[in-house]
C-alpha cells in the first residue's frame, strides 16, 4: 500500500529555522522534531468525554457567587451546605466525594470558563470542533491525529511493526474516535472488550496496479492490522491485573477503567485511551424535583467521579500513577439561568477535570462570574481556549516540541501549567509560545492561509520545494505590526511537501506544509 508514500520524504509540520539555500538537512530536522522523548514513550493520556452539554454550574460550584446562584437557578440548585468544598471559593456536587478525596490528595485540578470563541450550541458542529482543535468547518483530522501525524508519518503503512507493535490509541466502545483521525487513517482502534478482541477474516491479496486493486489492498492491511493489534490488546489484558476494590460492576465507566488499567499493567503501549459518558443534555428533569442533589445528572457525575476514584486508586496500588493523566471535557457547557422543566438548555464554556499525581492540583482560571441578571439565554464566556489545553497537555505530558505543536493547531497558543513533577518541561508559570509562521490547514487541497506576525517591515514570501529550489514569490510588500494572513492558492502544485520562506532583512522564517 502506497497511500502515504508522498509522506515518507521531507514531510514536515510547521517550523521556522535558518533557511540555507539547497543546503539545509530534512532528514536532520525530522529525527530532531519528531523524535518521541524517551522520557514520554511511556506516557498515557485518559480523555472522558462527556457527550450531551454537562451543567458546569451544577458539578463545579462558585461558592463565593452562591446569592446569585440562587437568583438564576433556583429550582435545580444544591443547597449551599451540602456543596463539598474544594477551597473557599469552589466546591463540587455532593456526589462528588471520590473527586473531593482525590484533590485533596493532590490529584485532580479544576480548569475554569474554558470553550472556544463565538461559540456553536450544535451537538454536532461543537463536538467536531472539540474533537478536531479547530473552528475550521473545513478540517477533518483530529488533533491528536495530526500529532500521531507527526509524529508516525507512514501510518497505516507498516503498522505495526517491531518498533510500535501495539495500537497508537484505543478508543472504548464500538467506533473509533474523530479525535485520532489522521490524514489516511484513525490512529485508533475499537475496543469493547479486551479479552475477546474481534478477529476479522485473515486477507492476503496483491494489488494488480488498478484503482480497485489499490482499494481491496488497503481494506486488506487495515484488516490484518486490526487482527495483530487486536493479538496485542488480548495478550496485555491477560497479562495485566487489577488490586483496587473501588470498582463498581454496575458502573459501565469504571468496568472500561479497570479494562485500561489492566491493559497498562499488562504491558501495553498505548498512548491515548478514549472514553465516552452520554446522557448531559439534560434540558429537563436534571434534577429530582424532590431532592436537588439527585437526578440524573447527580447519577452521572456520581458515575464519573466514582470511576475515576476506584481507576486512580488502582494506578496507584500497581504502582503505575505517574505514567497516566486524564482529562474530562464536554462539547459545551449549560446556560447559567435554569429553565421551567428543571432543567438547563445548551450553553457555552464550562469547566474541565483534570487528574493523576502528576496534575498541577488547584484551581486553574478564576471563578466564573454570575451576575444578578442575565441576558436571555446567556451562557458562561470563554476565559481559557480548550485548544490551548490541548497544546499544553501535548508540551508537558509527551514532551512534544513547541514549532510542532503549533503547526498543529489555527491559532497562537497560550500555554498553561496543568503537570507537574514527572516531567522535565513544566515550566512554574503559563508560558505564551513564540508567534510562529503557520499554515492552515494543513494538509491543503487548493487553497491555505499563512499566518504570521509582523512589525513594520518589507516582507517577501517565497515559496519553495524540498530541494530547497525556489519556485516563485509569493508575496512581496509593506507590512504593519500585528498579525498577518495571507490567502494563497497552491491547485497548481503536484502533491508532496513544500515551504514557503519569510525574508525580510536579517530575519528568514521557513515555514512547511503538504498539498494532497
Amino acid at each position: 500500500m502506497k497511500r502515504r508514500s508522498f509522506l515518507k520524504n521531507g514531510a514536515l509540520a510547521s517550523l521556522s529555522l535558518p533557511f540555507v539555500q539547497n543546503g539545509f538537512s530534512m532528514q536532520a530536522i525530522a529525527k530532531q522534531l519528531f523524535d518521541v522523548p524517551k522520557s514520554a514513550e511511556d506516557k498515557v493520556l485518559i480523555l472522558i468525554r462527556m457527550n450531551g452539554g454537562n451543567d458546569g454550574l451544577n458539578m463545579v460550584f462558585p461558592r463565593d457567587q452562591y446569592a446569585e446562584l440562587v437568583v438564576q437557578r433556583s429550582n435545580i440548585l444544591v443547597p449551599e451546605n451540602q456543596i463539598l468544598p474544594l477551597t473557599t471559593e469552589v466546591g463540587l456536587h455532593p456526589k462528588m466525594t471520590g473527586m473531593q478525596t482525590m484533590f485533596n490528595e493532590g490529584k485532580l485540578s479544576v480548569i475554569q470558563n474554558v470553550g472556544y470563541p463565538e461559540p456553536n450550541r450544535s451537538h454536532f458542529r461543537s463536538m467536531d470542533i472539540w474533537t478536531t482543535g479547530a473552528l475550521d468547518i473545513n478540517q477533518t483530522s483530529g488533533w491528536l491525529g495530526r500529532y500521531f501525524d507527526s509524529a508516525y508519518p507512514n501510518f497505516p503503512d507498516a503498522y505495526p511493526n517491531v518498533d510500535y507493535p501495539d495500537p497508537f490509541a484505543i478508543s472504548m466502545g464500538s467506533e473509533v474516535s474523530t479525535t485520532c483521525q489522521g490524514l489516511m487513517g484513525n490512529f485508533s482502534h475499537a475496543v469493547s472488550d479486551p479479552f475477546n478482541a474481534t478477529n476479522l477474516l485473515l486477507t492476503s491479496v496483491t494489488n494488480d496496479g488498478t484503482y480497485y486493486g489499490g482499494q481491496i489492498e488497503y481494506i486488506s492491511t487495515l484488516i490484518n492490522q486490526t487482527n495483530e493489534y487486536g493479538q496485542q490488546i488480548s495478550s496485555a489484558a491477560a497479562a495485566g491485573n487489577s488490586l483496587s476494590n473501588l470498582y463498581d460492576p454496575l458502573n459501565p465507566l469504571a468496568v472500561q477503567l479497570k479494562y485500561i488499567a489492566q491493559m497498562i499493567s499488562g504491558g501495553l503501549k498505548t498512548k491515548v485511551y478514549i472514553l465516552n459518558v452520554n446522557g448531559f443534555d439534560t434540558h429537563d428533569a436534571q434534577v429530582d424535583q424532590n431532592d436537588v442533589k439527585e437526578g440524573v445528572h447527580a447519577n452521572l457525575l456520581k458515575r464519573i467521579s466514582d470511576a475515576v476514584r476506584a481507576f486512580q486508586n488502582d494506578l496507584q496500588l500497581l504502582g503505575l500513577e505517574q505514567r497516566v493523566a486524564g482529562l474530562t471535557f464536554s462539547e459545551f457547557g449549560r446556560q447559567i439561568a435554569s429553565n421551567g422543566s428543571m432543567g438547563t438548555d445548551h450553553g457555552d464554556a464550562a469547566p474541565l477535570l483534570m487528574f493523576g499525581s502528576c496534575i498541577s492540583n488547584g484551581i486553574i482560571g478564576a471563578n466564573p462570574q454570575i451576575p444578578n441578571q442575565v441576558n436571555n439565554q446567556a451562557g458562561l464566556p470563554m476565559n481559557i481556549d480548550f485548544r490551548d489545553i490541548y497544546a499544553s497537555i501535548l508540551k508537558d505530558w509527551f514532551e512534544v516540541d513547541q514549532q510542532v505543536i503549533q503547526s498543529l493547531f489555527e491559532q497562537n497558543i497560550t500555554y498553561y501549567d496543568l503537570l507537574q513533577g514527572c516531567t522535565n518541561s513544566v515550566s512554574e508559570k503559563p508560558i505564551i509560545a513564540q508567534q510562529k509562521p503557520l499554515v492552515f490547514p494543513n494538509p491543503s487541497l487548493g487553497q491555505h492561509q499563512l499566518k504570521f506576525m509582523s512589525g513594520q517591515e518589507y516582507l517577501e514570501v517565497f515559496l519553495i520545494d524540498q530541494n530547497g529550489k525556489v519556485l516563485q514569490k509569493s508575496f512581496e510588500g509593506q507590512l504593519n505590526n500585528g498579525q498577518q494572513i495571507l490567502s494563497l492558492e497552491i491547485h497548481t502544485l503536484k502533491a508532496g511537501a513544500y515551504y514557503y520562506l519569510l525574508k525580510s532583512g536579517s530575519r528568514q522564517e521557513l515555514v512547511s506544509f503538504q498539498k494532497l
